[in-house]
């Protein structure tokens, strides 16, 4: 098709030439639009002219940083101001924060100790730049994906931070450190710098400094530690108490991970030989001296606040180190001060240090407000200065039997059922034989033990309860899934992190070492109807007048109320006539739970009112060693349980931290079929006539205990009858016989007739009714000569004792 005319000095175009770009200019001098998908990209030209702006504007920038970032004077570190802690009242509790540092010429730190420093934190020190951009991208990358915080400095970078500037992380204070690092660099040399971070770092333990360290850590000068030393010290840089063994022995884990990151980092840059790293063992540090101005309750609550304050994100840890907060705490002096006595009264005044056993002793304790999550009182120890470790928030020791009621909440929160169909409430019927191996459980045999090999026979969840069959639990927990009751649990409040909280059955006995803290806050969400709320230290920080951002959760319901209020009215079971009678001396409507760890190591009470949740616990260890120990023996009785001192404990705190208020009933709102038995509306006293006293499960064969696997109440027996006497009106109700009389002293009798389960023999000795099983009123005929053994946290009956493995009853 041939080229139409176009007007005066039209040529028609050569079919040879190419066609005109559509780049080329149009007759006006101006280029044609850009057409279809060129118009979302822009020009080469667009490009290059955007990139030189912004290559002169960061020279610019850069230019301007460099000439108006001066290196500034040394920060105020060395001279820092005292933390001060206060009660909820204003009242001081206790004032830290002195600078423990001694600064050593580069020369003096063997060079394995700084190669382990390298190793840990910038292993391309001297041969690298003063900062590294790439490395501070890809932390902040890292940080905006949620792959954790990291920060991307190097050691230049460290060290002006911590010897020019502060810990604050703030975009201004990355800015000044990027350019001081960068001038820093240029005038000093690499020894300099490197000497200065050593002498800076702080390493926990309230030491500044390689040397303050090697004194905190293992009583010795910086010359004189070995590799293996300098590499834990080194690993305690990154975050210096997560990894202080002695301060969180549950973390030991992690430490020696971190260790092994440094020691093979020294392999891998040739530092260290592979030969001498496998002879490398871990060196346990030394269990910290803590100032006397901590000494007492002090220094653990002072240790438990800033570890919720650093954990909560609120304040890291360098920068609350650096001193001038004021801190007020949630607690309550006069609650704190009731929990001291407390221990004092009934552990602490009867230890006997001829007795190697009271030497293990240790307790911890703590009180939390259930409506708002509060802690208003903490026991640490006897004295900060003398056991360093928080008994209140270590978590080691097993929590025992009073982990079951978190099963039993699962339980009625999924609405689960028992292998045969049958719904699972207080009042269904478990097979509660010693040894029985639990069914729908794909994991391999489980069989556990009850207490002391008993036998229980069929029994009611009310009453396995009570008396903490292992049995029992072990199947419900499989009825319910293992993994539905660690989600309860965690959902009231136990970390999900708690070491040992496996989805198997024996989650149900306890094998989960929670702290005291962790125990008592989901306590604290049962006793509020089933509405967690995270508990708080903390009620005020505030720094030069101006006060910190707290965190606040509202509480929300983590489970129904009914599924709560029902594990609280089984729980009351346990205080009114089961393992728990001792807490009846806080003379309150009470409801709680009594456990044991394995071997004895622990022995827990856990409860609370409508007004205050608490927990303790008693625990042995050994000062020296650190290893856990039983407490046979302790205080003059052969075993300590749940409902011993511990409950005592519970008691008497309960009562004198309450005191000048009413009390309070539960309101509860039980699921359907929950129903318990008849109780008394009342508070009631433990020493009035015809109280009942604890029951006491003997061992097969103990003389002058109760029928096995009985509850025994006004003098009926269940599952036999007693011979020398006349019970009178017992009925049984949900597994536990109720209203009967005992008309006849119990001399020389016998109990031989089948119980619940089992056979019983035995007989109370010595014309006694409080050594036997009969209860329900006085005793007659003289003081008890001893009883038989105890269920896993039975407490014993006034008078009598009960007797560890292989040894006779008392009086016997």
């Amino acid at each position: 098709m041939s080229d139409a005319p176009q007007g005066p000095g039209w040529e028609p175009r050569d079919p040879t030439e190419p066609p005109p770009d559509p780049q080329d200019r149009l007759p006006d001098g101006k280029r044609p639009r850009r057409t279809g998908r060129r118009r979302l990209f822009p020009s080469w030209r667009t490009l290059l002219g955007t990139l030189l702006l912004l290559t002169v504007l960061l020279a610019g920038a850069f230019i301007a940083g460099y000439t108006l970032v001066d290196i500034p004077p040394a920060n105020a570190t060395a001279t820092a101001q005292s933390n001060v802690y206060l009660y909820r009242d204003g009242s001081q509790i206790a004032r830290d924060g002195e600078i423990n540092r001694e600064n050593v010429r580069l020369a003096r730190i063997p060079t394995n100790v700084r190669h382990a420093v390298l190793a840990a934190e910038d292993r391309d020190f001297y041969s690298e730049r003063a900062v590294d951009p790439q490395a501070m991208i890809r932390a902040a990358w890292n940080t905006l994906t949620g792959k954790g915080k990291q920060s991307g400095s190097t050691i230049t970078q460290q060290y002006v931070k911590n010897y020019y500037l502060g810990q604050e992380q703030t975009i201004t204070r990355k800015v000044k450190e990027f350019f001081i690092a960068i001038k820093l660099n240029r005038e000093k040399s690499k020894d300099d710098i490197f000497e200065g971070y050593l002498n800076t770092s702080y390493f926990g333990r309230n030491a500044y400094g390689i040397q303050a360290a090697a004194r905190a850590y293992y009583s010795k000068d910086v010359e004189d530690l070995d590799t293996a030393q300098g590499a834990y010290l080194a690993s305690l840089l990154k975050a210096p108490s997560a990894y202080d063994v002695a301060t969180h022995p549950e973390n030991r884990t992690k430490a020696l991970a971190r260790w092994n990151y440094v020691l093979d980092g020294m392999v891998t840059e040739a530092w260290l030989t592979s030969g001498d790293r496998a002879r490398t063992g871990f060196p346990t540090p030394h269990e910290a001296r803590p100032a006397t101005g901590l000494s007492g309750q002090r220094g653990y609550i002072v240790q438990a606040v800033e570890d919720y304050l650093t954990s909560q994100g609120i304040i890291d840890e360098k920068t609350l180190a650096g001193g001038g907060y004021r801190i007020t705490t949630t607690l309550e002096k006069a609650k704190q001060d009731a929990f001291v006595r407390a221990v004092d009264d009934h552990v602490m005044n009867k230890l006997d240090q001829g007795n190697e056993t009271d030497r293990y002793v240790r307790v911890g304790g703590a009180a939390i407000a259930p409506g708002s999550g509060k802690v208003l009182a903490l026991y640490g120890g006897v004295d900060y200065t003398r056991q360093y470790v928080n008994n209140a928030t270590r978590r080691d020791y097993q929590v025992g039997s009073t982990f079951k009621p978190f099963v039993l909440a699962a339980a009625l929160e999924n609405g689960s059922t028992t292998q045969d169909g049958r719904r699972i409430t207080p009042n269904t019927v478990y097979d509660g034989a010693n040894k029985r191996p639990v069914e729908g459980w794909h994991g391999g045999v489980y069989d556990p033990a009850n207490e002391d090999d008993v036998d229980y026979g069929p029994i009611t969840v009310r009453t396995a309860t009570d008396r903490s069959v292992n049995a029992v639990y072990a199947q419900m927990a499989v009825d319910v899934g293992p993994a539905r009751v660690k989600r309860t649990a965690v959902s009231l409040g136990l970390p999900a992190s708690t070491p040992d909280l496996n989805s198997y059955p024996s989650i149900a006995l306890g094998t989960a070492t929670a702290s005291v803290l962790d125990m008592t806050e989901a306590y604290a969400t049962l006793a509020n109807h089933g509405r967690h709320g995270t508990y708080t230290l903390v009620e005020k920080v505030s720094k030069d007048g101006q006060d910190l951002e707290l965190p606040r959760s509202e509480p929300k319901q983590v489970i129904s109320r009914e599924a709560a209020d029902t594990t609280t009215s089984v729980l009351r079971g346990v205080v009114e006539t089961g393992t728990g009678t001792a807490a009846l001396s806080a003379g309150r409507p009470a409801a709680g739970k009594t456990g044991t760890a394995e071997d004895d190591k622990a022995a827990w009470f856990a409860g609370y009112t409508p007004d205050l949740a608490t927990v303790v616990a008693v625990m042995g260890q050994d000062s020296n060693t650190g290893a856990q120990k039983p407490l046979y023996g302790a205080l003059g009785q052969p075993r300590i349980n749940g409902g011993g001192e511990p409950a005592r404990i519970w008691g008497q705190f309960t009562r004198d931290a309450l005191e000048g208020s009413e009390p309070r009933h539960f309101e509860l709102e039980l699921a359907e079929g929950a129903e318990p038995p008849a109780v008394p509306d009342e508070p009631l006293d433990p020493q009035a006539p015809g109280r009942p006293s604890p029951p006491q499960e003997p061992r097969p064969g103990d003389p002058g205990g109760a029928t096995e696997g009985s509850t025994t109440e006004g003098g009926a027996v269940e599952g036999g009858a007693a011979t020398g006497g006349q019970a009178q009106g017992g009925q049984t109700q949900g597994g536990q016989t109720q209203a009967g009389t005992t008309q006849g002293p119990a001399t020389g009798g016998t109990t031989q007739g089948p119980a619940a389960g089992g056979t019983a023999q035995g007989a109370a000795t010595g014309g006694t009714a409080d050594a036997g099983a009969t209860t329900g009123g006085p005793p007659t005929g003289g003081p008890a000569t001893g009883s038989g053994g105890a269920d896993d946290d039975m407490s014993f009956a006034d008078g009598g004792a009960g007797t560890p493995p292989g040894t006779q009853p008392a009086g016997q």
